[in-house]
């Protein structure tokens, strides 16, 4: 993984997994039409799920056991087949990666009230990305 990447992950203190899940990547994979980028990956076998502030957003991610019940809680699977979410602003908004049928990635911001695609904002191009935008303070909507 990028040294970015893991800088960030020491920068705001990411809470590391100390020990093996009982749920796996693979278990989310079953649920997608597509294969989870490797940075994020990276994050699920190795971070706990965070819930802070990282620049001007707040963030709250998802761990690896969050994963997959947070989605079929919200109806995600169902209703954005294209579409994991990965966590939440804590504002009635989640965070998640859409993969168009160009097998491209990004990382949006879209609210849980109203599942639709045409809602998706684009805040990274990846995971990694998205916490470099957050880390420079780029704001989400400016």
């Amino acid at each position: 993984m990028t040294e970015e990447l893991k800088g960030i992950f020491r920068k705001y203190d990411f809470p590391a997994r100390r020990e093996n899940s009982l749920i796996e990547v693979e278990d989310i994979q079953v649920h997608l039409k597509f294969d989870l980028p490797k940075d994020y990956v990276f994050y699920l076998e190795n971070y706990l799920g965070i819930d802070q502030f990282i620049g001007v957003e707040f963030i709250k991610l998802w761990s690896l056991e969050e994963i997959i019940d947070s989605n079929l809680e919200y109806h995600i699977f169902e209703k954005l087949p294209q579409t994991l979410a990965i966590g939440t602003n804590g504002s009635g908004e989640f965070i998640g990666i859409e993969f168009d049928d160009n097998n491209s990635l990004k990382i949006i911001l879209s609210p849980f009230v109203d599942l639709n695609a045409e809602y998706h904002v684009e805040i990274g191009n990846s995971f990694t990305d998205f916490l470099v935008r957050l880390d420079e303070k780029i704001e989400w909507f400016s």
